[in-house]
C-alpha cells in the first residue's frame, strides 16, 4: 500500500488518547471496519428476502470496538462473544464466505450450518463459537484464562460483553475469579447505552461499568468506542499487560449501536436526535477523513470496490452451498482430544 500513501507515516492519531498509525495500518483498520459495516447491511437485505433462517442482533456503529480490539491480539490468543457476534468474528480472522455461509444455515459454514447467527466462531482463528447467554462468557473465558496459565503459554484471552451482562452474576462471578488467579484477560465491556430497550442508567446506579474493577482489585479504563485508534491503544496496553502477567484488565467502550436491538426494533425507545449526535461519530467516517489526508485520490474508493466485491462474492458463495446433510445432526457431539502442542 506505500505505493497509494503521501508519506510512510500518518498522523492519524492527533487527537488526544489515540495513537500514531502507519497509513498503510490504518487503511487495513479502515477496511476491516467498512466490511463489518456493509456486511451487516447485506446481511439484513437478504435476511429480509427470506435467505437467511433465524433472527439478526447487528453491529453497526460499534465497528470500532472489534476491530480495534482484535488488532492487537495474536491468531493464538482467543476472544467469546455475544449474541451480536458478526462484527467480532470478522475482526478475528474468520473467513468471510464461512461466515455469511452459517448465516445461510450452510454446510460450508463456519460452524458447519449448526451455530448460525449468534453462535459464529472458528478455533482455527481463536474465536470460540459465540454465546447467545448474557454474560455467558463472563464465566467461560476465565477456562480460557486458566488453560493458559496452567500450560504456562503467553496467550490471551478477551471476553467482549454488553454493559447490561455486568448486572448478571457471571460478570462477577468471571471477573472475581479471574482477578484471584491473575487470569491473563482483557474483559471488554461495550457499553451502547441499551440492554435491549431499557437504558443503562434505569439498571444501575453506578453509571460507569468501569468502575466496578475497583471491587475486585483490578484496572478499569473507560475508552472511546467510536475511536479505533484509542480503541486500539487501550487494548494494547492491557493485552500486553495481561500477557505479561499482571492479571485482568477491565475495559470499558464507551459506543453505540446504529441499528436496533434485533431486526424487529423500530427503535422508539431513543429519540432520533440522541441518534443523529452519535451516527455524528461514526467511527467508520472518523478515519476515513484522516486518511484522505494523507492517501493519494482513488485508493479509499478502491478499498471501498474491494469490499463489495468481497461481499458479493461470499453472498454467491453461501447461496450456492449445501445444506447440512441429515446424519451431520450426529456429528460434533464429542470434542475431539487433542495434544498441547496442536492446541497452542
Amino acid at each position: 500500500m506505500s505505493s497509494g500513501t503521501r508519506a510512510t507515516r500518518a498522523e492519524l492519531g492527533s487527537e488526544p488518547g489515540t495513537t500514531e498509525v502507519d497509513a498503510s495500518h490504518g487503511l487495513e483498520l479502515y477496511r476491516r471496519m467498512l466490511l463489518i459495516r456493509r456486511f451487516e447491511e447485506r446481511v439484513y437485505l437478504v435476511y429480509l428476502q427470506g435467505e437467511i433462517p433465524g433472527t439478526l442482533h447487528q453491529y453497526q456503529g460499534q465497528e470500532a470496538v472489534a476491530v480495534g480490539v482484535c488488532d492487537v491480539l495474536r491468531r493464538t490468543d482467543w476472544i467469546t462473544s455475544t449474541h451480536r457476534p458478526h462484527g467480532h468474528a470478522l475482526a478475528k480472522g474468520v473467513d468471510l464466505r464461512a461466515a455469511m455461509a452459517e448465516l445461510y444455515g450452510k454446510a460450508t459454514g463456519c460452524c458447519g450450518g449448526k451455530g448460525g447467527s449468534m453462535h459464529l466462531g472458528d478455533p482455527s482463528v481463536g474465536m470460540l463459537p459465540a454465546i447467545a447467554i448474557v454474560g455467558g462468557g463472563n464465566t467461560v473465558v476465565t477456562g480460557l484464562g486458566l488453560a493458559f496459565k496452567l500450560r504456562r503459554t503467553d496467550q490471551v484471552a478477551v471476553c467482549f460483553f454488553g454493559e447490561g451482562a455486568s448486572n448478571e452474576g457471571a460478570f462477577h462471578e468471571g471477573l472475581n475469579f479471574a482477578a484471584v488467579q491473575h487470569l491473563p484477560i482483557v474483559f471488554a465491556c461495550e457499553n451502547n447505552l441499551y440492554g435491549a430497550s431499557t437504558p443503562f442508567h434505569l439498571t444501575s446506579l453506578v453509571p460507569d461499568v468501569a468502575a466496578r474493577a475497583a471491587a475486585y482489585g483490578v484496572r478499569g479504563e473507560i475508552v472511546d468506542g467510536m475511536d479505533v485508534l484509542a480503541v486500539r491503544e487501550a487494548a494494547g496496553r492491557a493485552v500486553a499487560d495481561a500477557r505479561a502477567g499482571a492479571g485482568p484488565i477491565l475495559l470499558e467502550f464507551k459506543t453505540y449501536r446504529f441499528a436496533g436491538h434485533s431486526r424487529g426494533d423500530v427503535r422508539g425507545y431513543r429519540s432520533r436526535e440522541e441518534e443523529a449526535e452519535w451516527k455524528g461519530r461514526d467511527p467508520i467516517v472518523r478515519i476515513r477523513e484522516r486518511l484522505a489526508l494523507t492517501l493519494e485520490e482513488g485508493v479509499l474508493d478502491e478499498t471501498d470496490a474491494a469490499v463489495e466485491a468481497a461481499l458479493n462474492d461470499a453472498i454467491e458463495f453461501a447461496r450456492q452451498s449445501p445444506l447440512p446433510r441429515a446424519e451431520d445432526a450426529l456429528t460434533d457431539a464429542y470434542a475431539t482430544v487433542i495434544s498441547r502442542e496442536a492446541a497452542r
